[in-house]
C-alpha cells in the first residue's frame, strides 16, 4: 500500500524534503513507516524516540495501523515561548 509521509521543521531539514511517498505492507503501523523513513533518510534517525506523529491530521501513536492513502506526519519536539507575560 502507499502512504504519504510529511516531515516538519527539523525533520524536514534532515530529510531534505517535506514529503515522501512510502510503499509499505498491509497492516503496517506508524512505527513501520518511521523505520522505512529512517532507511530512506538516515539522518532522521537522530530524532528517533522524540517525534510525535499524526495520521490524517489526527495526533496518534506509533502503534496505530495505517491504511492505503493515509497521510502520516512526523513532528519533532516543539519548544519555545516565553515564561513572562507581554503587555
Amino acid at each position: 500500500m502507499r502512504v504519504t509521509v510529511q516531515f516538519f521543521a527539523r525533520l524536514r531539514e534532515l530529510a531534505g524534503c517535506s514529503s515522501w511517498t512510502c510503499e509499505i505492507a498491509d497492516g503496517a503501523t506508524v512505527a513501520d513507516v518511521w523505520q522505512a523513513a529512517e532507511q530512506q533518510f538516515p539522518a532522521i534517525a537522530a530524532m528517533a524516540g522524540r517525534v510525535s506523529c499524526a495520521v490524517n491530521a489526527d495526533f496518534g501513536r506509533m502503534n496505530a495501523v495505517v491504511h492505503d492513502g493515509d497521510e502520516v506526519a512526523f513532528l519533532p519536539p516543539v519548544s519555545g515561548g516565553s515564561a513572562t507575560e507581554r503587555d
